[in-house]
């Protein structure tokens, strides 16, 4: 009997593992790996971390046959590409584990949270001067933040998708707090503050987990409605970085976050660069913004070990300054499809699999990550 042999294993939690004998991988495109994978000459299988045998080096994961995924026994690839965001101390223990059984796992470590990283782009000067006035949440912290500033930012240090951010803002002489009952977009409330006292909600909130407060940028509009860039920023064939692509997340309508999953809307970036900057060169902010990004990335890969697949999300302001708001450690990638640009979308399945090439030939070469 053949033993199936892969080249580069793909982690992934395990809703989307459950999902694949039925074609329901949520924003994760199979057939987008399957593709970027042949034309790297790789063989792909898809794996969850229980399914990891560390002491027999096996593993049991899904692989395309004959245009089926089938579930198999195989060993375990030296190369693997984490998808799967792991919060409990076992699982970390588990991708160790392998890290120090010479495994070479890219993405290993993909959830940061915001505080971490601003504090390590805010000890670089050239960043600092792209980054908001942030600080630490707390009731003392807030207060200082509403007499510097009169529009604020409050998010959780560990979230994604918009989820859980407060807006708090000054209007003529009273404040007011707006913030989603369950911490989603469903059913956003503003209420206003009794003689500048902090509501209840947000005591609580930010006493419940750790939040940032931070100045809120003035960002660039389109059609009235505030944007930001998501830039997509990978490791390819070369083992560096390179910029994949750039969308534009626009809010929806009245909205003050911008996210895909909290009803914004995604376009090519240079579109609406050009249409709500007029009196500017979209492709001067298009290069001021890359720079940024690859400076921040600098930065970042001389901290977060294994990195090699970030979306950082840019702000631009009315006079076409760029700031850096959030960086994402993994990449949902599907605002390059709903923002009609599917050649980029496929090219960031194309890059970590174009990275998983180098690696492989590394570990072909006796070379480590």
């Amino acid at each position: 009997m053949n033993v199936w042999i892969s080249d580069v294993g793909i982690l992934l939690n395990a809703a989307v593992h459950r999902g694949i004998p039925g074609g329901k991988t949520g924003a994760e495109s199979l057939v987008n790996y399957e593709e970027a994978a042949r034309m790297f000459g790789l063989r792909p299988c898809y794996m969850k971390l229980q399914d990891i045998d560390i002491e027999r080096h096996e593993c049991s994961a899904f692989v395309l046959r004959e245009g089926k995924y089938v579930y198999t026994r195989l060993p375990l690839p030296r190369v693997i590409h984490n998808r799967a965001i792991y919060f409990d101390g076992r699982s970390k223990n588990r991708i160790q584990r392998l890290i120090d059984g010479g495994y070479m796992i890219f993405n290993a470590h993909n959830r940061y949270g915001k505080d971490e990283i601003h504090h390590l782009l805010e000890s670089n000067p050239l960043l600092s001067q792209h980054l908001p006035d942030t600080t630490i949440a707390a009731p003392s912290s807030v207060q200082e933040m509403m007499r510097r500033y009169r529009d604020l930012i409050l998010k959780p240090c560990v979230g994604s998708v918009g989820r859980g951010i407060m807006r708090l803002h000054a209007h003529g002489q009273h404040w007011y707090l707006t913030y989603a009952r369950t911490g989603r977009s469903l059913g956003w409330t503003t209420v206003r503050l009794n003689r500048q006292q902090l509501p209840g909600i947000l005591l609580r909130r930010i006493s419940q987990a750790p939040f940032l407060v931070q100045e809120r940028i003035a960002l660039a509009e389109y059609k009235q409605r505030p944007y930001d860039l998501r830039v997509s920023i990978q490791r390819g064939i070369s083992g560096s970085w390179s910029l994949t692509g750039m969308y534009a997340k626009v809010a929806a309508s009245r909205m003050f976050v911008s996210n895909v999953a909290q009803g914004g809307k995604a376009f090519p970036a240079e579109r609406i660069l050009a249409e709500s900057l007029p009196g500017l060169s979209a492709d001067r902010i298009s290069d001021s913004v890359h720079q940024l990004a690859f400076g921040v990335v600098r930065q970042l890969e001389q901290h977060l070990p294994f990195a090699a697949d970030l979306g950082l999300d840019i702000g631009v302001t009315k006079g076409g300054k760029p700031y850096f708001i959030e960086c994402n450690g993994r990449d949902q990638r599907y605002g390059f499809r709903n923002a009609n640009m599917p050649q980029y979308w496929k090219k960031t399945y194309r890059e970590p699999m174009a990275y998983a090439r180098y690696l492989v030939n590394r570990q072909h070469a006796g070379i480590g990550l």
